[in-house]
């Protein structure tokens, strides 16, 4: 086990994923100065309960994933910009207040692997529907979709890329990031890709008609 500065949000970081954070408290700006003076990462954890900022520090979901800092920005007045990258999952096992942030005792929290084929299956098996996702998200968004090429072959990379972009709500997200076995969070992805790319589709073609009438009103 070991300590790590936490920084409760409103949303849900996973292993391998990018995170830009704007820093305009006090209390985070130390907190981001201290790593990177040590190098050391901090901890993203979902708010249980609280506010995200300016207010008394936030009750966290007992999951989280560490972050280590790669990009900085110093703005003129103090603020900064950050980019951090999802490293470790971990498990809070005690909460201290004594500094401005909240600090944890935390212990890693890998995922129990099991059987590599199994996962690979299921990785497989994950890999269209998150094309397709993409493909028709690209449609709603009108931009350019990430291409199939583009996706991770490792099932776990491809898994948590899947986790972070599916638009759903965070608490389901932060179910995801403390699921235990592989196959399981592979499986689980799965399953709420085939809710959402149905509704997904339904958007796209509601927009589409809205846009249709649009321009036969107009003549």
């Amino acid at each position: 086990m070991y300590e790590i500065p936490l920084f409760p949000l409103n949303t849900v970081l996973f292993p391998g994923m990018p995170i830009s954070l704007h820093i305009f408290e006090p209390r985070y700006k130390l907190m981001v100065e201290e790593c990177l003076q040590s190098g050391n990462s901090f901890g993203v954890v979902l708010i249980r309960d609280g506010v995200e900022a300016l207010g008394p520090l936030a009750e966290p979901h007992m999951v989280g994933c560490t972050a280590q800092i790669t990009q900085i920005e110093r703005l003129e007045d103090g603020r900064l910009n950050i980019i951090a990258i999802g490293g470790d999952r971990f498990h809070i096992r005690s909460l201290s207040h004594d500094k401005p942030y909240l600090v944890g005792v935390v212990e890693t929290f890998p995922l129990d692997h099991g059987d590599p084929e199994i996962i690979e299956t299921a990785g497989e098996r994950l890999r269209p529907w998150v094309e397709r996702y993409l493909s028709t998200l690209a449609q709603v968004a009108n931009e350019e979709q990430l291409e199939p090429y583009q996706l991770p072959d490792d099932p776990l990379a491809l898994g948590y890329l899947a986790a972070a972009l599916v638009q759903i709500p965070v608490e389901q997200k932060q179910t995801l990031l403390a699921t235990d076995e592989a196959s399981d969070l592979l499986t689980n992805i799965r399953t709420i890709y085939r809710h959402e790319l149905p509704l997904l589709n339904v958007i796209v073609q509601h927009e589409t008609r809205e846009d249709e009438g649009t321009i036969f009103s107009r003549n």
